[in-house]
């Protein structure tokens, strides 16, 4: 009989994740806008912009979610001219996040790392991370992998179990590569799995009481989408049903009365819908929820900061992004999964189409994050 697990902490990544293919999409002299919005009649200039302009929304995702005090990045592909022009009268706060997409997209692929071999310093492709998760857990007694479910288009999806063997232990769970664009989320997913069971173990101390928990590790929730953005790499969604799906608005919470209309329906999404029987069949004693503190976030945030000197922003999900239904975080915090948190690293200069050689430093400290909140969480229970 399985023991039943203390589930503590659940990481949810998403961010700013494959192949150096050519894209079949091209993106040659669109131009990225950063605004930041400070009252109704700016918002009315992106709302004007959105209805007669060829205009993709990065952050936030949608322009029904911009609103006054708010930072967007869009991309507009046929009239930057016009666009500069009606931001200057607006006086609103801009700039050229980036000049040429295309460019950008192309310099992704900076890497001296680029082998027909898998390797964490690139954007591996889903046919490597999948051999990864095999050759990594048959080389290392304290991993293990096996198959959750299989997405829309048949993909196995593998999940890599950390830890020593043992009973009634705390269980953390982390997943990433939701949304099928956010590449470096992945990358951070295999460079952790490294770090825990391979670089450090037995040397540093935090990474080796992480294994006297069940560690659990989904390298990409969204695989169809990750495999699709190889033909478009701005794709976000999942890559079933032509137009997709958001899955990480596809979860069974904060539905709610939306323009009179009332949602409630989640888990319509292949991927999605396998996270809840797998937390449910492996934990009968679901009593530690997923919340992500101030002073938590605050003290992470300053870890991080103390390699690179990068800054995040830190607090709720609706605060400091934009209010959102369906979310992973929220399910979690739900089911009485204490301490839920996600990770955003998809904004600043790069956007999400972060370069390889920055690959590297953004897990180094990213991991400094993780490691301080995993080890606080555990400190509590023991």
């Amino acid at each position: 009989m399985q023991e039943p697990m203390n589930w503590v902490l659940l990481v949810l990544i998403g961010f700013s994740a494959v192949s150096t293919h050519q894209q079949d999409l091209a993106f040659d002299g669109q131009k990225v806008f950063h605004v930041i919005l400070q009252n109704d009649e700016q918002v009315e200039i992106i709302n004007s912009l959105a209805s007669n302009m060829q205009v993709d929304f990065w952050q936030p995702h949608s322009v029904t979610l911009v609103r006054p005090k708010m930072q967007v990045d869009f991309v507009e592909a046929d009239k930057s001219f016009e666009v500069e022009d009606l931001l200057k009268e607006s006086g609103a706060e801009y700039r050229v996040l980036i000049d040429n997409l295309q460019a950008a997209l192309d310099a992704q692929f900076d890497s001296k790392a680029h082998t027909a071999r898998h390797s964490y310093e690139k954007y591996n492709s889903w046919e490597m991370i999948a051999a990864w998760t095999a050759d990594i857990a048959a080389q290392n007694p304290n991993l293990s992998c096996s198959v959750i479910g299989e997405t829309y288009e048949g993909w196995p999806m593998y999940l890599l179990k950390m830890g020593k063997s043992g009973p009634n232990k705390a269980a953390i769970f982390m997943d990433r590569g939701f949304h099928a664009g956010e590449w470096i989320s992945p990358a951070f997913c295999q460079w952790f799995v490294k770090e825990v069971t391979v670089e450090t173990y037995g040397e540093d101390t935090v990474m080796t009481i992480l294994l006297n928990s069940d560690f659990y590790v989904l390298p990409v929730v969204n695989i169809d989408g990750y495999i699709y953005t190889t033909n478009d790499r701005t794709w976000r969604k999942t890559a079933s049903h032509c137009t997709g799906t958001d899955p990480n608005r596809n979860f069974n919470a904060g539905w709610c009365i939306f323009k009179q209309k009332l949602l409630k329906r989640g888990f319509s999404v292949y991927s999605t819908m396998y996270l809840p029987r797998f937390t449910q069949k492996a934990s009968e004693n679901l009593h530690l929820s997923l919340f992500l503190q101030n002073s938590i976030a605050r003290a992470a945030s300053k870890q991080l900061a103390s390699l690179y000197n990068t800054k995040y922003t830190y607090g709720p999900g609706a605060r400091t992004i934009y209010p959102a239904a369906g979310g992973s975080n929220d399910w979690a915090y739900d089911q009485g999964i204490k301490y839920s948190l996600t990770f955003e690293l998809d904004t600043g200069r790069y956007g999400f189409i972060l370069p390889e050689t920055q690959i590297k430093p953004t897990c180094e400290e990213t991991l400094l994050a993780v490691k301080y909140i995993a080890n606080y969480v555990l400190e509590l229970l023991y």
